[in-house]
């Protein structure tokens, strides 16, 4: 039987690209999404992968999601938290609702969905976790102390919840994308994003597909002495 993967934000994006690639690697695959229900519509039409609606911040969708899902599909063995957000101010203009809000949906669904799966993964003695961070955790961003301080968080969440896991089958890592080529990083001024590119030693911008790639490769069977790591994908930028 396939294993059951479930990618939160996969629809659109950098999602859209993990919930395929997962796909082709013979996984089935669960995309959510919170909000754009017509792109989502499209993306299953497309593809034939199902997509399910809830918010990954709050945690009482989560556990009815994962329930749901159990229920029709079997237990969720793979999952990939890649749900985010950005509510970008500086400090002076930043509001508590901005801060909080990206807090919960980016850090916070890691636990709701971790919370929710986990125990079911040691009674089983295998599973897959792996956290989609930021270059920006890594290094900070202008303008961004609460997706700089979630997408760090992940990176901290994944390496103690590494340790839980280890002896149980189940690996916990992180990807650190840089600046990817999405709908997102497309909206940035040119000149600006001439700039951030002229940054990154291999000269482009990243693709989807790249962060993809490393997903599948650490939701694999084969990937089983990998726990507690982040993989950084940024073409050289930002060397961690």
């Amino acid at each position: 039987m396939a294993r059951v993967a479930l990618v939160t934000g996969g629809t659109r994006g950098i999602g859209a690209a993990i919930s395929i690639a997962l796909q082709k690697a013979g996984r089935l695959v669960i995309a959510s999404y919170a909000g754009n229900t017509e792109a989502a519509q499209a993306f299953q039409k497309e593809t034939g992968i199902e997509t399910m609606k809830f918010d990954a911040g709050n945690f009482d969708e989560c556990v009815a999601a994962v329930n749901d899902i159990a229920t029709r599909h079997g237990p969720i063995e793979i999952l990939v938290n890649n749900a985010g957000i950005t509510r970008d101010a500086v400090m002076g203009k930043m509001t508590r609702d901005m801060w909080d809000a990206v807090i919960d949906t980016n850090l916070g669904s890691c636990f709701n969905l971790c919370k929710a799966t986990f125990d079911g993964m040691k009674g089983r003695k295998f599973g897959r976790i792996v956290n989609i961070g930021s270059i920006n955790g890594q290094a900070g961003q202008y303008g961004q102390v609460n997706y700089a301080a979630a997408k760090s968080g992940i990176h901290g969440f994944t390496k103690a919840l590494a340790q839980e896991g280890a002896r149980n089958g189940i690996t916990v890592n992180a990807i650190a994308p840089g600046y990817v080529d999405t709908e997102m990083v497309r909206a940035v001024p040119a000149d600006v994003l001439e700039k951030i590119v002229a940054r990154i030693p291999r000269g482009r911008l990243g693709t989807a597909e790249d962060i993809a790639r490393g997903v599948v490769f650490l939701t694999s069977d084969e990937a089983d002495f990998i726990t507690g790591s982040t993989l950084s994908i940024n073409g050289g930028q930002h060397m961690y």
